[in-house]
């Protein structure tokens, strides 16, 4: 078992996440200024305060009515994210601000098609469920999923400024052969992922 870090994929079929953090990090202007996109990582696990504390600020809810701290279209909330990591993939469920276990497999490889995915701490994947939004415009549905995707990305970029974390987002993977690994249902859409971990000194 690793006490700081996300168990093993055999251990539990669910994590529980520490209480985030939602005060502290740097000033906002600070942390747009330290905003970058950084492609190499050390072979370092977050540890999972900062993963707690991280799926917080990229989606958690902060409102007693279940809001979140990225807006979404009409309030669908259709983005899920999902986290591959050495240990398995998981899925960050926010009401619960739990990680529930999906595969027990390292398909951190297949998040993308640069080499350092692969050996990334994390990969974050953001999923849209279709299946939650009420728009029957397949353009209008495009727009507002990959809208809303990229506004719990920058959340991810902001909080790797304040924290000293490194982040990347990507659009270049396999979008297909992602899905059928994580065994998405057919409403389920890959939109793009991101990796993060310290940087490499």
């Amino acid at each position: 078992m690793f006490t700081e870090t996300i168990a093993p994929a055999d251990s539990m079929m669910t994590e529980w996440l520490p209480r985030p953090r939602m005060v502290g990090g740097k000033p906002l202007f600070e942390a747009l200024r330290g905003r970058r996109s950084v492609r190499e990582f050390e072979n370092r696990e977050l540890v999972r305060q900062q993963l707690s504390d991280l799926l917080w600020a990229a989606n958690g809810m902060n409102r007693p009515d279940g809001h979140r701290t990225a807006p979404s279209a009409r309030n669908w909330q259709e983005i899920d994210i999902y986290l591959a990591t050495k240990h398995g993939t998981y899925l960050y469920d926010a009401e619960a601000h739990a990680l529930r276990l999906v595969l027990a497999d390292d398909i951190r490889a297949a998040t993308g098609l640069q080499d350092f995915v692969a050996t990334a701490p994390l990969n974050l994947i953001y999923v849209a469920d279709i299946s939650r939004t009420d728009s029957e415009d397949r353009t209008e549905r495009r727009f507002y999923t990959a809208l809303d995707a990229g506004f719990i990305a920058q959340n991810v970029y902001l909080f790797c400024a304040s924290e000293g974390l490194a982040a990347v987002v990507r659009g270049l993977l396999d979008r297909k052969r992602l899905a059928t690994l994580m065994r998405l249902r057919p409403e389920q859409r890959v939109l793009v992922a991101q990796s993060v971990g310290y940087p490499k000194a």
